[in-house]
């Protein structure tokens, strides 16, 4: 590896811990990133396309003890105001839908909206939306702009009531 590629290579590094730190700082978690966290980013990242196994992959990274909300006997989930759809097959069915979306749009805020308004997992859903939101950015090269705007905290709520207005 040449200077010119390690300087790269740490510029992205340095972004991406960056990055891991702020999406922690908005669920609470006040710490450096974890070797783990900042690993499962790096592999999701990575991936050309995105499954709910890769999902899964991530999460199982970020919050342990999360599951995907796929059968009937998770309880429902409150955000705020915002009440996802009840648990069940057919979280699976949709959040295929939001990553097939995720590669055939170019408004990754209307994906991630989408992402958290399913809140596919019992935890977890902010972190892995922001992930997949910087995945899409990434995949439009824009990469090193969205890890320069980072990800606001007011801007996850305001996502969340905007898209419960709609359905008003």
């Amino acid at each position: 590896m040449n200077e010119l590629q390690f300087m790269a290579k740490y510029h992205k590094d340095a972004w991406l811990k960056a990055f891991v730190a702020e999406s922690n700082r908005i669920e609470g978690v006040h710490r450096e990133p974890t070797p783990a966290e900042l690993k499962a980013h790096a592999v999701f990242l990575s991936r050309k396309r995105l499954t709910v196994k890769t999902l899964q992959d991530l999460v199982k990274v970020l919050q342990p003890n999360a599951v995907l909300r796929a059968t009937t006997d998770i309880h429902g989930v409150r955000v705020g105001n915002h009440i996802a759809p009840p648990s069940g097959p057919a979280i699976v069915s949709e959040l295929k839908e939001i990553l097939a979306r995720a590669v055939d749009t170019s408004d990754a805020r209307a994906v991630h909206a989408a992402y958290e308004c399913l809140h596919p997992f019992t935890d977890g859903n902010g972190r892995s939306g922001r992930a997949l939101w910087l995945w899409q950015m990434q995949s439009r090269y824009q990469l090193e702009h969205a890890l320069a705007l980072g990800f606001l905290h007011n801007f996850y709520y305001q996502t969340l009531a905007a898209r419960q207005n709609l359905k008003s």
